[in-house]
């Protein structure tokens, strides 16, 4: 049996989770209607290409759709030093209503005691240092979410390389996203709208949430050469009763359990820990790698993701390595868009 953080069954190396990329297949802007994106299924059956709206095919009355609605806060802001130096703030988790830890880019990095004039009128007080997070209290803020909402700015990835627009605000956000938190969207969940979620549920298809606060930690890249050795960042993450009991009476009756997103995917599964989900709140650190045995996950409906990602990695895991990388191979043949605004994917777990 494999352990909860991953399973260790032999050394893998980074450099097999590689693929080509042309740059021009980054999707920077997302497409005109949510519902307008490609899918690229991968099944027992092999590859098929469709419309996104195709999804309630792979879907079966009295399946578990499991949607993350954590809501992304935009939270970005940018100021300069008491010195004049320019510096950029990006929240990564609240504290209370007026403390967060934070990113924080600076030609030199700030000491606790230094204060940071933000744009809008704000301050931010360095308290101090918690790993790689600045500490940070915004004295004059009625909340950090509050004054996010007037002055910040959507956290936009680093491979969508242009500033935010107005249109970022409604567009890197699900339509369901309801607790604000996260600093990254549970991109999977970008495809569907209103109308094509009503559409699942006229079918029989049961939807239900849970909450992982997605944190800027997402895009960090894997910097270690072998597998093993990545270790992933903590986020906060919280499974409902109604989820728990939804997924046991799944399962008893022959149907399955379907996240969107690899976010919903890592709550499921660490919240199933034991073998069976259990309803409750924590943070979790998962990192799924080929060798994990999914406790949960039938199958997934995710983006396509970066080269040399613990996320590739998670895919793999799912549907086998050698699979995964020939998906991606004939996405690129085909003009599929990638990461957060770009396709889908649907991942039958693997036998």
């Amino acid at each position: 049996m494999c352990a909860f953080q991953s399973c260790r069954y032999s050394t893998m190396q980074v450099a097999e989770f590689d693929f080509a990329l042309p740059d021009e297949l980054i999707a920077r802007h997302p497409p005109e209607r949510r519902r307008d994106s490609r899918l690229l299924s991968l099944t027992r059956a092999g590859i098929g290409h469709h419309a996104f709206t195709d999804i309630g095919r792979f879907l079966n009355a009295g399946d578990v759709l499991v949607l993350n609605d954590t809501r992304v806060i935009p939270a970005r802001l940018y100021g300069h030093k008491e010195t004049g130096g320019r510096v950029e703030v990006l929240i990564e988790r609240l504290l209370d209503e007026r403390e967060a830890l934070c990113h924080l880019r600076a030609s030199k990095a700030p000491k606790p005691g230094n204060r940071l004039a933000l744009d809008g009128g704000y301050h931010a007080d360095v308290l101090g240092r918690s790993g790689d997070f600045f500490h940070l209290a915004f004295p004059e803020a009625d909340s950090v979410l509050a004054m996010a909402e007037q002055v910040g700015h959507m956290p936009l990835p680093p491979y969508i390389d242009r500033p935010d627009e107005a249109d970022d605000r409604e567009r890197y956000q699900t339509v369901f996203a309801r607790r604000p938190g996260a600093v990254a969207a549970p991109t999977a969940g970008l495809h569907f709208d209103g109308a094509l979620l009503d559409e699942l549920r006229a079918a029989g298809v049961e939807i239900a949430y849970l909450t992982l606060h997605v944190g800027a930690g997402t895009f960090q890249p894997v910097r270690v050469e072998t597998v093993e050795e990545h270790k992933m960042h903590s986020e906060w993450y919280e499974v409902p009763a109604a989820l728990a009991d939804q997924a046991r009476a799944a399962r008893a009756r022959g149907n399955r359990v379907v996240p969107v997103g690899t976010t919903a995917l890592r709550a499921l599964e660490s919240a199933a820990a034991s073998g069976e989900l259990e309803a409750g709140r924590g943070e979790t650190d998962i990192f799924i790698y080929p060798g994990y045995e999914f406790r949960i996950t039938d199958a997934l409906i995710t983006n396509f993701h970066l080269p040399r990602s613990s996320l590739l990695m998670l895919v793999s895991a799912l549907a086998g390595r050698e699979r995964i990388l020939a998906a991606y191979e004939e996405a690129v043949r085909e003009r599929y868009r990638f990461f957060s605004y770009g396709d889908a994917m649907y991942i039958e777990r693997g036998q």
